[in-house]
């Protein structure tokens, strides 16, 4: 399971759960878009920066790492990116850090050298076994503590997350809230979530499994699906690769040319989990 890739899919479709994991309102995340930023004459590239939507704002960029494996060279290589990408853009205004773990055992064991940054205000650590648990955490909070919830009890949290989903009126406490983020892109990050958990499954018992085929089967869900399917596919397709590989040259606007009109559960994984190279050989024309 790629779950750094997992997680920025959810932050460029609900940058908003983002927020809610540092405590920042979920409607903050209005103000920014998410990317990945290449770092010029490098070999850099951060997959996970949230920038503010006005070059103006006097908010700060964030720079998000997630980290699912141990990786003693983490913070050199974080730090690194991150002062060089501000080297070479003075005018941005702050900056914040975000590293998301698992759990604390999973952070590099040496961080001396950039202990004073760690500890400080700018950057913030986020680990998930810490939060809570799902039930009883706001909703964008408990779909990122889905991912490291056991195989075992993941279906039912899945289950209730997206009862809580539906069941969301158009105005809602901000606990609720995930402005950006529509219900059905919610559900959809969701159902992806156990999709990769429960892999021995096909994505038809997973559907049934989490109660969606009533949603699916509406006829006011298959008119607007339909209505605005491929327009919608193509814009997801085109944000996912740029969070993976930057700007989008003539070999990968093919790419997206020949997933538009696939199912949204054939053709994320693949987006997920290909490289670059594997995705232009299987999808475009030789």
């Amino acid at each position: 399971m790629k779950t750094d890739s997992l997680f920025y899919r959810f932050f460029q479709l609900a940058p908003s759960i983002l927020f809610e994991l540092i405590g920042e309102p979920p409607s903050t995340a209005r103000d920014y878009e998410f990317r990945s930023v290449e770092i010029k004459q490098t070999a850099f590239r951060i997959d996970g920066v949230l920038l503010p939507v006005r070059e103006e704002s006097d908010r700060p960029t964030y720079f998000v790492e997630v980290q699912f494996q141990k990786d003693q060279q983490l913070y050199h290589r974080f730090f690194a990116e991150l002062f060089l990408y501000l080297d070479q853009n003075p005018d941005t205004h702050d900056w914040q850090g975000v590293l998301i773990y698992p759990s604390r055992n999973i952070e590099p064991d040496q961080a001396r050298l950039h202990q004073v940054l760690i500890e400080s205000a700018k950057v913030r650590r986020i680990y998930l076994n810490g939060l809570g648990a799902v039930s009883e955490l706001p909703l964008g909070m408990a779909i990122a503590k889905l991912v490291i919830e056991p195989e075992e009890t993941a279906p039912e949290q899945a289950r209730q997350l997206i009862a809580r989903i539906r069941s969301r009126a158009p105005k809602t406490s901000q606990q609720e809230s995930v402005p950006e983020a529509s219900q059905q892109v919610l559900i959809d990050l969701v159902e992806t979530i156990i999709m990769y958990k429960l892999t021995t499954l096909s994505w038809e018992e997973i559907h049934v499994m989490l109660g969606l085929d009533d949603l699916r089967q509406s006829r006011a869900y298959r008119e607007t699906l339909e209505a605005g399917r491929q327009e919608a596919q193509r814009e997801i397709i085109e944000n996912l690769l740029r969070v993976r590989f930057g700007e989008l040259d003539e070999s990968l606007a093919q790419v997206v040319t020949t997933l538009v009109g696939m199912p949204s559960a054939e053709f994320m994984p693949l987006l997920i989990q290909l490289s670059r190279e594997e995705l232009i050989d299987r999808f475009t024309q030789k």
